[in-house]
């Protein structure tokens, strides 16, 4: 079992808020650990907008708390009304990842009616508002997340994936279920591409001076995902009509299995060159990997013969082969426009793998 940095640091959050608590002497210091486990988050930016929608949240529901228990008391039934208004309150001001801990904080206030209520509401307030606070400084000074690391290697991993399968399945070595059954990972690994390209996205440069790098970085970044995302339709559609592909003429599977070879290697090297894995004076020439007029005036050739006029069903998959040339093409723009325009932020520096 592999322990990740925010496991880690959900521990590291309730602790410190029962250590607070403790220090306070604050009683009950269980429901500041609970609020630490709700407010922790997976980046900086998002646990500094936590605290403020937190406030907010937990503001409504101690003020709710508060009134409802001195006008009609703490039965049961009161509770749940409350519970529905702090609900309706919160989707109200458009804070609805604040309701679990408006919830918490109602049922902690209500729970007793004693009579120093104010303070004892205050004291369950406060505890709140500390474990809030913990699972922040804790997001902030422990393991800060490095999301441009994770977010190169979930696509440069996904990337090879997929690779290793369109390979496959040109040479006719895969077995049809074995693939099926791998579809839906593949279609997981997309999405959180796009959830660590997001986090990445968000998070803040401290720095004018890493700005605009910080934007390149990003045009490039979504380039890369763009390419592998077209790489993993060509390889559903090569799965979709692999019948079709193992019935064409010979020369031409041989054709389409030289072509997509160099796409794909151009693909790796292109990730390898952005991460100064290959020399600078390495030119990648596309032309090498894929002619794209060369490859349609063959395909058409064979399709002129009357005979093969059934390969109309493979069009798409011609298509889908032109298209992530294409979007190669743009990420090796990208690339070297990146290199040749920052030099100096030109090495990519990223961390090793960090578990999630």
């Amino acid at each position: 079992m592999k322990l990740g940095a925010r496991m880690i640091k959900t521990g590291l959050a309730i602790s410190l808020s029962i250590y607070l608590a403790m220090l306070f002497q604050l009683d009950q210091p269980a429901f500041a650990a609970i609020a630490a486990t709700f407010a922790i988050q997976p980046s900086i930016y998002r646990s500094y907008q936590t605290i403020l929608e937190q406030v907010q949240g937990n503001l409504v529901g101690a003020i709710f708390a508060i009134i409802f228990v001195i006008l009609l008391g703490n039965n049961p039934f009161v509770i749940g009304f409350v519970v529905v208004l702090v609900i309706a309150a919160n989707l109200k001001m458009k804070i609805a990842k604040t309701i679990p801990l408006s919830i918490v904080t109602v049922i902690v206030i209500m729970e007793s009616h004693t009579e120093n209520f104010i303070g004892f509401a205050i004291d369950r307030f406060l505890l709140i508002m500390l474990g809030v606070l913990s699972a922040f400084l804790v997001n902030l000074v422990f393991m800060p997340p490095k999301y441009e690391t994770k977010l190169y290697y979930k696509i440069s991993d996904h990337t090879d994936e997929i690779i290793k399968w369109i390979r496959m399945i040109t040479r006719h070595a895969t077995e049809h279920s074995a693939l099926k059954e791998d579809l839906p990972h593949l279609k997981e690994n997309r999405f959180k591409m796009d959830q660590y390209y997001l986090l990445y996205k968000e998070e803040r440069t401290y720095f004018r001076s890493n700005k605009y790098t910080k934007t390149r970085k990003l045009v490039l970044y979504r380039q890369m995902i763009q390419t592998t995302n077209k790489a993993l339709e060509l390889l559903k559609s090569l799965h979709r009509h692999e019948n079709e592909m193992n019935n064409m003429p010979e020369p031409l599977q041989e054709l389409i299995q030289l072509k997509l070879d160099g796409l794909t290697n151009f693909h790796e090297q292109m990730l390898l060159k952005y991460t100064d894995k290959i020399r600078a004076q390495h030119t990648l020439d596309m032309d090498k990997a894929i002619n794209k007029k060369a490859l349609m005036t063959c395909i058409m050739s064979y399709y002129k013969n009357p005979e093969n006029e059934d390969w109309i069903e493979l069009f798409p998959v011609f298509a889908l082969i032109i298209d992530y040339a294409d979007q190669l093409e743009h990420l090796n723009t990208l690339v070297e426009s990146f290199k040749n325009y920052h030099q100096e932020d030109s090495e990519v520096q990223l961390d090793q793998r960090l578990e999630d």
